[in-house]
């Protein structure tokens, strides 16, 4: 069986969003510009507010490896956006920094919303994860708690970023210009991890 040469990143098993310690340290790195002085602060002051080192040590590297993917004006903006933007902004560093997280938000999520099947369920991501499986044999050797916590933390994500209710259903994008704009700075195919239509993404950017 043929495999995909080209690895998934799968690191994203804990954490979510981090909604309220990712703006912490980008206010941090934008007063240095320097992500590593950067991780020494997050360790030396338990930016993370763990209760070991070692915890916040790898939540504080898995934090920045998400940021680094940000410009510094998406930094500069994610320190006063509202919470929405932060969710949105971070989802769009998760999707950066790990493609096995974007291909599930622009193949399935957002097909979905295109299908109008606004309902997100534990099966899609199992179909998704095992056609993935097809091709990615890292998939294939995860053990199963390891698969669980994958698919876990990906709804989390999306409930925090807002783009999914409790109950998993893909809810309308309440995207301001500005925001979108600043993401398109970088690829406007960005904005594909987001359920909305070209249409929608156009009046965004318009």
């Amino acid at each position: 069986m043929l495999m995909a040469t080209d690895r998934y990143q799968l690191s994203f098993t804990a954490g979510g969003l981090f909604l309220q310690e990712a703006p912490v340290i980008a206010a941090r790195f934008l007063r240095c510009h320097d992500w590593r002085q950067t991780r020494a602060e997050i360790r030396d002051e338990n930016l993370m507010q763990q209760r070991t080192a070692a915890a916040g040590t790898r939540l504080g590297k898995e934090v920045v490896t998400r940021l680094e993917t940000l410009s510094v004006a998406e930094l500069e903006e994610l320190c006063d956006a509202s919470t929405r933007d932060k969710g949105y902004l971070l989802w769009v560093a998760a999707c950066r920094r790990y493609r096995f997280v974007r291909d599930f938000a622009n193949e399935v999520m957002r097909e979905h919303y295109l299908s109008l099947r606004h309902q997100l369920t534990a099966g899609d991501y199992e179909s998704f994860y095992n056609g993935k499986a097809l091709w990615h044999a890292e998939l294939d050797e995860l053990a199963a708690s390891t698969q669980q916590k994958l698919r876990q933390n990906i709804f989390r994500m999306l409930r925090e970023a807002d783009l999914v209710s409790p109950k998993n259903q893909i809810q309308a994008v309440l995207m301001s210009p500005r925001i979108a704009q600043l993401i398109a700075q970088q690829s406007q195919e960005d904005l594909l991890i987001f359920p909305a239509s070209e249409s929608e993404i156009q009046r965004w950017l318009s």
